[in-house]
């Protein structure tokens, strides 16, 4: 997937500019878990063999703690490039998330912009605890000014895109000002009261992560949830999601869509009939779409 002399010339890059930069090893496909939600051998191997791009993976400062994020870009950087920030789902990840991600940011990078992927504090064993939207909204947030340290990133064509958790993380992003163009997310709850009530589909894991769950519901919900502060977004978003989606319910976009269209807020709602909830099975339509909104926002 890479040289070894373009990987130390974007090290060397990156580390002039105060990054740290490691080499990130991809997992072999079939010990990834879930990775025929994202990709088909035949695009993972594709993908893992193009020695146009590389991924990377560098550090960068957020509330005193070290954090990370990955880097897709090309090897040869010969010009600046449109930003993707990608927002991945679930909750601390113990072992990264880079296999999931490559295919995806395979279709980004050839389609001519530069990707970068925070973790969040917490996962991988790193300093830290993730809020799902709390103090690690701030990794985000502060990834920001990080990106002019990166070659090759064209800081004033800024997108951010999220899938499940991390379109809700996108919401949030939008809402505190991050400047990104603007935005892509699917399978994204918009409303954390019908999923954490008894019955709904994430009441089980609410007091998993958020040990605090009871004492502070209202303060979490109303926080993580999009549908409380609609007209704080402040960017166009393209809303996606699978119809036949059983972790978050179409109607949690449906609403938001129904929202955005009072208020007048641009936005779009693309419902994939038959998707689960990241949209595998037509995942290189979901990312076109994405591209095409981004380059309606001025990413060309």
């Amino acid at each position: 997937m890479q040289t070894f002399l373009g990987a130390l010339l974007f090290a060397c890059a990156l580390n002039a500019a105060g990054l740290d930069q490691q080499p990130v090893a991809i997992p072999a496909y079939e010990s990834i878990p879930r990775i025929r939600s994202y990709a088909t051998p035949e695009e993972f191997k594709a993908a893992l063999n193009d020695a146009r791009f590389q991924l990377t993976r560098v550090s960068y400062e957020s509330d005193g703690l070290t954090v990370f994020a990955y880097v897709y870009a090309p090897v040869k950087v010969q010009s600046k490039l449109p930003v993707i920030v990608f927002n991945r789902g679930s909750f601390v990840r113990p072992q990264g998330f880079a296999g999931e991600m490559l295919v995806m940011a395979h279709r980004y990078a050839e389609a001519g912009f530069l990707v970068v992927a925070p973790h969040y504090r917490g996962s991988n064993g790193w300093a830290g605890r993730d809020e799902l939207g709390g103090a690690d909204l701030h990794d985000l947030m502060n990834l920001s000014p990080a990106l002019k340290h990166i070659p090759g990133a064209d800081t004033s064509r800024v997108f951010l895109a999220g899938e499940s958790r991390g379109g809700a993380m996108v919401y949030m992003a939008l809402r505190d000002g991050f400047p990104a163009r603007a935005a892509a997310v699917w399978g994204a709850f918009t409303d954390l009261e019908p999923l954490t009530a008894s019955g709904g589909t994430q009441a089980r894991a609410a007091s998993l992560v958020w040990p605090d769950f009871e004492q502070h519901r209202d303060e979490i919900i109303r926080t993580r949830s999009a549908l409380r502060w609609p007209q704080r977004i402040g960017a166009p978003v393209l809303i996606m999601h699978g119809g036949a989606d059983q972790d978050i319910p179409l109607s949690q976009s449906q609403r938001l869509d129904a929202e955005l269209t009072r208020l007048g807020k641009p936005h779009e709602l693309i419902v994939f009939d038959g998707e689960q909830h990241v949209i595998g099975g037509r995942g290189a339509e979901r990312d076109a779409a994405a591209v095409a909104w981004f380059r309606k926002f001025g990413a060309r």
